[in-house]
């Protein structure tokens, strides 16, 4: 008989209780968080990270997240020779950002490269990072790198957050299957709603973990489509959130500006795991769990940006929260029917 783990709550099944708040403006709400263990910390006056998507993050996004103040990863998707070449030229402009690699085909060699370049961050770029290789790739580059620090994932339970936690990993992304171009709980039938993964990721860093300085992060990637969902990400416990579709369409994301059938402008946004990711990387497609489609164009991402600031800050101040620290400490929720999307959303339009 099929086990049953646990009842999952999703963005949408809940909303976040307003409370007394002595709060005059969303502006003076601290947005600032820390992410990764004390030796190996990195800063972020905006936590949010672009996703290492070929449709998301490339160079121009890695800097524009910087001067955000958040960070990018440089996605993984281009021949090794660009992606030194990439990496070197923002430590040369003083960015801070990650780079995404695998965990197979030389990777110890192509991370010594990177941090012999300067790279301060590598993502171990994985699937499923409840896989013994991601946690064995992690283990080798935390004894080979100790100074580097190391991203990896995805993980969707607390069994695997704790073993990439103890095979060295400084945040864990957590989140499988609810990725805006991805399929994989479709085809796969796998998958746990994100915000249940990071409420129990979140328990198993308050039972087993260590709170404060010497935490391993919990990045919030998917399924999360506007700063409300973000808001409730922080406040099940997520230390940053990583976003694909919400920055894809920009000036800053890879590719060209189209126009479709109905002469809108659009720029192409796609899974890493779509049949056209693939097939653009391997030459071959094995499973495809994600879909190629377009967004509309948006321009330029620093307004993106300043928007998902302000709606952080707005999040906060209704919680009565002075920064995004004490939104799990502070905030209540409550569950809500299906009714409540409809209610929530504008009634004029």
């Amino acid at each position: 008989m099929i086990e049953h783990k646990i009842d999952a709550l999703c963005f949408d099944d809940i909303l976040l209780v307003p409370q007394k708040s002595s709060i005059s403006s969303r502006h003076s709400v601290n947005t600032e968080m820390v992410i990764g263990r004390k030796e190996r910390m990195i800063k972020l006056s905006l936590p949010i990270i672009a996703a290492p998507m070929d449709t998301v993050c490339d160079i121009d996004m890695c800097i524009a997240m910087h001067y955000a103040g958040g960070m990018g990863i440089l996605h993984r998707y281009m021949s090794y020779e660009d992606q030194l070449a990439k990496a070197k030229n923002l430590v040369s402009l003083g960015i801070v950002f990650g780079v995404a690699i695998a965990s197979n085909n030389g990777f110890i060699k192509q991370a010594k490269d990177l941090v012999d370049a300067g790279v301060a961050c590598l993502l171990v770029d994985t699937a499923n990072g409840h896989g013994k290789y991601a946690v064995d790739a992690v283990k080798e580059l935390r004894v080979k790198f100790p100074n580097v620090h190391i991203m990896a994932g995805n993980v969707a339970t607390a069994d695997g957050f704790a073993r990439l936690a103890a095979a060295g990993a400084d945040s864990i992304r957590v989140g499988i299957g609810g990725g805006s171009a991805c399929t994989t709980r479709l085809v796969s039938g796998h998958g746990i709603p994100t915000l249940a993964s990071i409420m129990e990721c979140d328990q198993w860093l308050e039972q087993y973990g260590e709170y404060g300085t010497d935490t391993c992060s919990i990045i919030a990637d998917g399924g999360i489509r506007n700063s409300g969902d973000m808001v409730k990400a922080f406040a099940a416990g997520a230390h940053a959130v990583m976003v694909g579709s919400m920055l894809a369409g920009t000036d800053e994301a890879p590719g060209q500006i189209l126009n479709n059938e109905n002469g809108q402008s659009v720029k192409a946004f796609r899974g890493m795991a779509s049949a056209e990711a693939q097939k653009d990387a391997s030459g071959n497609v094995s499973v495809a769990e994600g879909v190629s489609t377009t967004v509309p164009y948006k321009g330029p991402v620093a307004p993106i940006l300043d928007k998902i600031r302000g709606g952080l800050g707005s999040g906060c101040s209704y919680s009565g929260c002075h920064n995004i620290f004490e939104l799990p400490v502070i905030s209540k929720y409550v569950k809500v029917s299906s009714n409540s999307l409809n209610e929530s959303r504008p009634h004029a339009l």
